[in-house]
């Protein structure tokens, strides 16, 4: 299934969009798309039953924004240098286990909403990542099997990043990656089930219509059943939590000097396989 939220910023209703591509509301079976619905099996049971038989009422989507697929997200768990190419294009050696940093629940916006560059800020970036959404509360697992069953779905997520403040400022990553609006999410929470196999995903990423990423989830130097399962022995997972598993090659600090750093007026797209797309213009804070 893909499952939405669409409305106006923090009065988002769940909805759905069929097989024909027609959304529809899902207001009468659920009452949000959050981590309680996508613990509950009796729930989604609710929401496939009703969208098999064809008769949720239509919603028109002219106009109509998208927000982020998920509501109420407990915690959202980042994994940076995970892909082998990104690695050798910023100099890094690849980890030998997971880089693990955070980015608060606030950062997160709508997938067409604006991106605000963080004043005096000269180094914010671009990365596509795919998201990784809990469904079952996942503590010291044992193999990257048992990870894989914990996940309820998948969605596109840009992990918007401000170099300077993440790596010349001092401390950790989190000063660069926690400004306001730095992680669109969505448009659709993919269910699971619809996704064959998550090491078979093509990213892409354009700046001003320049493709900038173009990367596969193969490339993925800790496949997400081993970040589940790796996670989950430093931390517990929760149904709704959130993991964005990293991003393939081609960001901006990976390039030649002068670095294309984004500014106020670009415009950002990206998309993953079957998870749908993005659209971003860049505005000052």
């Amino acid at each position: 299934m893909k499952l939405l939220r669409v409305g106006t910023t923090g009065a988002e209703r769940p909805a759905l969009l069929d097989a024909d591509g027609v959304l529809r509301d899902l207001t009468g079976v659920v009452g949000d798309i959050d981590g309680t619905v996508l613990a509950d099996d009796a729930a989604l049971a609710r929401v496939r039953a009703a969208a098999e038989a064809g008769d949720l009422p239509v919603i028109e989507a002219a106009g109509l924004r998208v927000g982020p697929p998920l509501g109420r997200i407990g915690k959202i768990v980042c994994i940076g240098l995970n892909y082998h190419d990104h690695a050798r294009e910023t100099g890094a050696e690849p980890p030998a286990e997971p880089v693990v940093f955070f980015k608060a629940p606030d950062t997160v916006i709508g997938p067409d909403d604006t991106v605000l560059v963080p004043r005096r800020s000269t180094k914010t970036d671009w990365e596509v990542e795919l998201a990784v959404v809990i469904g079952r509360t996942a503590r010291y697992l044992d193999s990257a099997a048992d990870g894989l069953a914990h996940v309820a779905g998948y969605a596109v997520a840009h992990d918007v990043s401000e170099r300077e403040f993440q790596i010349e400022r001092g401390g950790t990553w989190d000063k660069g990656k926690n400004c306001e609006t730095f992680n669109p999410l969505g448009p659709w929470l993919v269910t699971a089930d619809e996704i064959a196999d998550p090491q078979d995903l093509t990213l892409r990423l354009w700046v001003n219509g320049t493709l900038k990423q173009h990367g596969t989830t193969a490339e993925q130097i800790f496949p997400v059943g081993e970040v589940v399962r790796y996670v989950s022995q430093f931390m517990t997972l929760y149904p709704g939590d959130v993991i964005n598993t990293g991003t393939p090659a081609g960001v901006a600090m990976g390039h030649p000097d002068p670095k294309p750093y984004l500014r106020a007026g670009d415009v950002v797209e990206l998309e993953i396989t079957g998870l749908g797309r993005q659209r971003q213009e860049l505005k000052d804070a």
